[in-house]
């Protein structure tokens, strides 16, 4: 017979060392590309309407002096409620000469960075209106770079990066987080040639439609058919080496990936970049395809470190394989559907972060994923507290923290694959990311977590309580024993912030033989002092916790006690009479122990049976044949055991 009681333990408080963390270039530079955006307040002025479309038509000249744009923003939009004046946003520096609608001239201020156009008449509800700003001006770059000139091998560049609240220090815009624009057209004039020699060519986002050239000058139109929001236009200018490397070759899915590059880096470019087909490929399989494969993927070569995933072509410092695949990965979750406000910052940098390890699973095996995961768990667990919710989106730092928002981030989505399994966690994305309510549009963490548990019928709310609003992690002391064919495992955590009182998670262990046997088992763990008892056919040599880095966790120890095999000292009150089962299960018990609640577990962790009384009998002719978990709590501890449902 086997009997099980839950034993005290002493808790070993470990000091934890708070080291600083090298953040990679990437991060860097994506912070430094905020650095403005604090001082941004949404503007009550631009909430009476939903813009509906942009035609840009923009004169830039790289080798200006000072940097210079002039032209046409002509923007249509819809009221949403009776409205007489319009404001878009723009940049006091910049100068406004006319605003017409329909051929007609209307009046209009410009002062405290916006321009308040009066209508001619009162527009009503739902009704789709159009006008035409024509300014001009010298934009004051703000952030990493918002509207910038520069050279490259003594040539000039020019490029725009308005993440995520500079768009309006050089287009009169509606930067509202929450409004997407449904479609742009983007034309750009430009001297043909810089010194009659270096021909100029245009990156921007969309389809490429024509380039026209009118004497000396030449005009690039693009064409967006996809929502976008404000920060994500871009363009760049320069003497670009242009050419195609193809996603799908030779399917019917077949589209290009289409890269502008100096013509000083274009050996280096052309060796780096066609590992973009492959992950391409392997995002496709996982989650869903290229979200603007009717249009194009691409590459602007920039002056800046780091990449900014403008909608179909990210602008790029460098052609890493981990900035490659980090930009790509964002124009699933950040530029499809993008986080709904910064304290969901992580449904942008933790997911593109998870891609990129998911990169290296699939390019170069389960070993460098394992290496992946160790090193963002030392980063996480570098310091003791912080969580991935962002609760001071005041703090650029805070936003674009390496630990926290992408890589903290990025491990709270493998451990829930871990905890839900491939099927259902890679399912619940491909839900995600087809939810007409999100596709092209905004997502909170709350509707990712809708989605992992309608796909898996698993409560997560202790889940995301613990690893997205909790700070810290948790440090597991792990006891062993064997007693024939029964191995015996106490378990209890320590947390390294008070904020959870419990991180309730699988625990992967793995069994090593005297004869070089393995045997991998999940421990279903929920509350310190649990004891599981595990069927193993072989003698124990070692036992391991957690050694491919499932879990965000630090400290272990894994030590062996031989008194957890004594029935006596151990185990006291219950008894369980068969194992395998078939249709009940019989649970005899002693007066030194009342059962408050049992429940039956499958191996995923899922609740499928539970009843809380103290019944001996359990009816489990319902569940369907293999491996279940009895979990029996009572009033002197938990009591946990694999069986077999025959």
């Amino acid at each position: 017979m086997k009997y099980v009681f839950a034993l005290l333990i002493i808790f070993f408080i470990i000091p934890i060392s708070a080291q600083k963390y090298n953040l990679e270039s990437l991060i860097k530079s994506e912070r430094r590309a905020a650095k403005q955006r604090m001082s941004f307040k949404k503007n009550p002025n631009t909430t009476n309407y939903d813009i509906k479309y942009h035609r840009f038509e923009w004169n830039v000249n790289p080798g200006s002096n000072p940097p210079a744009i002039s032209g046409n923003v002509t923007s249509y939009w819809e009221a949403i409620e009776p409205m007489n004046t319009i404001t878009f946003e723009l940049a006091d520096n910049m100068d406004v000469t006319q605003v017409q609608q329909n051929g007609t001239t209307l009046s209009y201020t410009h002062a405290n960075d916006e321009v308040v156009i009066t209508l001619p008449v009162m527009q009503d509800i739902g009704v789709l209106d159009s006008l035409t700003i024509t300014y001009n001006g010298n934009p004051i770059s703000t952030g990493f770079g918002s509207f910038e000139q520069s050279t490259h091998n003594g040539i000039p560049i020019l490029w725009t990066l308005s993440e995520p609240y500079a768009a309006m220090g050089w287009w009169p815009c509606k930067q509202d987080l929450i409004d997407k624009i449904d479609s742009i057209d983007v034309f750009v004039t430009n001297p043909q040639f810089f010194n009659g020699l270096h021909e100029y060519k245009v990156a921007s986002n969309g389809l490429l439609l024509s380039e026209t050239i009118n004497g000396t000058s030449k005009t690039t139109h693009w064409k967006h058919k996809h929502p976008i929001p404000a920060y994500l236009i871009a363009i760049a200018v320069t003497n670009y080496s242009v050419y195609d490397d193809l996603a799908y070759e030779g399917t019917s899915e077949e589209f290009p990936i289409t890269n502008y590059v100096y013509p000083e880096n274009l050996s280096y470019a052309q060796a780096n970049t066609p590992i973009t087909v492959d992950i391409m490929e392997i995002y496709g399989d996982l989650f869903e395809m290229y979200p603007y494969a009717d249009e194009k993927y691409g590459h602007a070569q920039c002056g800046f470190g780091g990449g900014m995933e403008h909608a179909t072509m990210s602008f790029m410092g460098s052609f890493g394989e981990g900035l490659i695949a980090h930009e790509l990965a964002h124009q699933w979750f950040g530029d499809k559907i993008t986080c709904g406000s910064w304290e969901d910052i992580w449904l942008n940098e933790g997911f593109a972060t998870f891609l990129t390890g998911l990169t290296w699973e699939n390019l170069y095996g389960e070993n460098a994923y394992r290496d992946w995961r160790n090193d963002r768990v030392s980063s996480i667990t570098s310091e003791t507290d912080g969580s991935v919710f962002c609760s001071d989106t005041t703090s650029i730092s805070r936003i674009f923290n390496g630990r926290l928002s992408y890589n903290k981030g990025s491990m709270v989505l493998h451990m829930l694959r871990y905890k839900l399994g491939d099927d259902d966690f890679f399912q619940s994305i491909k839900n995600y990311l087809v939810d007409p309510n999100l596709a092209f549009g905004y997502a909170k963490t709350i509707d990712l977590q809708n989605h992992l548990e309608n796909q898996s019928s698993i409560d997560l709310n202790e889940y995301f309580a613990d690893w997205f609003t909790g700070e810290g992690y948790p440090s597991y002391q792990i006891q062993w024993n064997q007693d024939g064919n029964d191995m015996y495992l106490f378990v209890n955590q320590t947390q390294s912030h008070g904020s959870v009182s419990y991180f309730e998670m699988p625990i992967p262990i793995k069994v090593i033989g005297t004869g070089g046997e393995e045997q991998w088992i999940r421990l279903e763990n929920t509350s310190n002092g649990e004891i599981f008892i595990e069927n193993i056919g072989f003698t124990i040599n070692s036992v391991q916790f957690d050694p491919d880095k499932q879990l965000v966790s630090k400290y272990n120890t894994v030590s062996y006690n031989p008194n957890l095999a004594n029935t006596e000292a151990v185990i006291e009150g219950i008894l369980l009479i068969t194992n395998p089962v078939q249709d009940q299960i019989s649970i005899q018990t002693t007066n030194a122990v009342s059962i408050l609640r049992t429940s039956i577990y499958n191996t995923l962790g899922q609740i499928i049976l539970e009843q809380n009384n103290s019944k001996s009998i359990l009816d489990v002719s319902s569940i369907r044949s293999g491996v279940i978990i009895l979990h029996i709590a009572t009033d002197k501890g938990v009591f946990y055991q694999k069986l077999i449902k025959e």
